[in-house]
């Protein structure tokens, strides 16, 4: 009787749990679909915004992730100095490789694709960086916040204008958001598992693998982690070391393989960026750039959201971390907007927060908890604080997406159909170097030149691409003793100063090119020109 009785006490009890499993499965699974559901969002909004994308921002962007990755797939393609050098890692430009040769088996490697198949891909990457940007603030702050960091994150001109695009720095960027998610260290609670450390670690080793700079991000998060961890030997010995000397050894050995000698990335690049001041080669600006005008453009209109963010949300070690990455490229002489981007998406979550607040001001510290209210409709103040993000930020980010330097593709793109044709059988590029993609978008190996830039080992001697804009007329007719090229392209700008020169070569405009309304680098570049000699 005793032991029917305790059975019949066990089965009640096994009841009594069973609804509580079944609703804890519900719940996971409706978190996942939620999850499913935003990634897929933010896969059509990426994919179409990389279709979108029309324009030359950076040469990066060609030269140094789709050029290399052509040469590797296709057998030809131009490799800049870096390489020759040793500071550029084959890892990045090997994502698009496969892409390529899938593209050449399926017949689909016409100008079309090749133009935008790299950004396609790199729209899939930038989805996973804005879901795991949207997983951070909800752990963080909870759903209101993270539906409004998305926002945030989609709207924004700058992220529309680069995410998709096939610089190492989006790849760089989503990394950055995903490793983030990962560390206990910058999570509100201590709950969790020793094996998201390792899974943020070795995130963020492929992250430094592909940009060694961003270990200026992971520097501060490890040093967090490392204060806060009760097993700092297991953490410094058995997981970044181990971690960072495995992702360090296999990129190693594909450098080896592909450069066919040993060549470690990270010391070059350090010697040549940190130690030897070389990217100041490039231009410098002055230590405040990023915080008066460069991270300040690049948020624009949600700025004034992210400072409150910041104040009121009070998560000093994600404000920390921005103050950390800027202050520390502030040192280095030659910034650029890109090199900050990883953490453009960390000042977007603060303007998450922000609008939240705007939202729901009853819930005002959203430490993972939602308000008791139901919202039905859209209060004044967050639809004015809504109309006004969109209406400063949209039109930026079509403008600069499908009008401001579009000149550089729509040439290549023009070239690449004529090539595909027979009708082009050389090319000369008298443009500042690198001022349009090159064998990744024309994908025929044609005989091409461009006005070279590689930095002199004498300071003050000025390159190929210098000495053809301080005087385009001798330079071109120096030039002419060799074979010219049947196509040549050039900005209006110089082609003021060549015309009558390139007429009596027996040149003739082929087509123009729209390009920018006000001045690109040095002067105004409206156009891009084709001439063509004539038989």
């Amino acid at each position: 009787m005793r032991r029917r009785h305790s059975n019949n006490k066990d089965a009640d009890k096994q009841k009594s749990k069973a609804p509580t499993s079944s609703k804890l499965g519900s719940e996971h699974s409706s978190f996942c679909s939620s999850h499913k559901r935003i990634f897929l969002l933010c896969l059509a909004f990426r994919m179409v915004n990389s279709v979108l994308v029309q324009t030359y921002f950076n040469p990066d962007e060609h030269w140094q992730g789709p050029e290399v990755a052509h040469r590797v797939a296709f057998g030809y393609g131009h490799l800049t100095w870096e390489w020759k050098q040793g500071i550029r890692s084959y890892l990045h430009p090997m994502f698009f490789v496969p892409l390529y040769r899938l593209l050449a088996l399926l017949h689909l490697d016409n100008p079309w694709f090749m133009m935008r198949a790299p950004r396609l891909l790199q729209s899939v990457f930038s989805a996973v960086g804005d879901l795991y940007l949207y997983k951070l603030s909800e752990i963080l702050f909870g759903d209101s916040v993270a539906k409004w960091t998305l926002f945030s994150q989609l709207s924004n001109w700058f992220m529309f204008y680069c995410f998709s695009r096939t610089l190492s720095n989006s790849l760089e960027t989503v990394l950055t958001l995903v490793s983030l998610y990962f560390w206990p260290c910058m999570r509100s609670s201590s709950n969790y598992s020793f094996v998201s450390r390792k899974w943020g670690l070795a995130v963020a080793a492929v992250a430094c693998a592909i940009r060694p700079t961003s270990a200026i991000t992971w520097l501060y998060v490890g040093l967090l982690e490392l204060l806060k961890s009760h097993d700092r030997f297991k953490f410094i010995f058995l997981e970044v070391a181990s971690i960072g000397i495995l992702v360090l050894g296999l990129t190693c050995l594909l450098d080896r393989f592909m450069y066919g000698t040993w060549v470690l990335v990270p010391l070059n690049f350090l010697k040549f960026n940190f130690l030897s001041s070389g990217g100041d080669y490039y231009g410098t600006h002055k230590w405040h750039w990023y915080f008066t005008q460069g991270f300040t453009v690049m948020i624009l209109s949600y700025l004034p959201f992210c400072i409150a963010g910041i104040i009121y949300s009070k998560q000093w070690k994600f404000s920390g971390l921005l103050a950390w990455v800027l202050g520390f490229y502030s040192l280095l002489g030659h910034k650029e907007f890109r090199f900050v981007l990883p953490v453009l998406p960390i000042a977007l979550m603060f303007s998450g927060y922000s609008l939240a607040a705007i939202e729901d001001p009853d819930s005002s510290r959203y430490k993972g908890k939602e308000s008791s209210k139901t919202h039905t409709r859209c209060s004044p103040k967050m639809g004015i604080a809504i109309l006004f993000l969109l209406a400063t930020n949209v039109p930026m980010a079509l403008y600069m997406s499908l009008v401001h330097q579009r000149g550089p593709e729509d040439v290549m793109n023009h070239l690449a159909r004529e090539a595909r044709h027979g009708k082009v059988n050389s090319i000369l590029f008298l443009t500042p170097c690198h001022a349009t993609p090159y064998y990744s978008m024309l994908h025929h190996n044609l005989p091409m030149q461009f006005l070279d830039c590689t930095p002199s080992e004498e300071k003050g001697v000025p390159d190929e691409s210098d000495r053809f804009l301080m005087d385009p007329v001798s330079f071109v007719s120096e030039y002419a003793k060799n074979a010219m090229a049947s196509h040549i392209v050039l900005f209006d700008s110089e082609e003021q100063k060549l015309k009558n020169l390139l007429i009596s070569f027996n040149y003739g405009e082929e087509k123009r090119f729209f390009n920018a309304h006000f001045k690109v680098d040095r002067d105004l570049q409206a156009s891009v020109v084709v001439y063509v000699r004539r038989r």
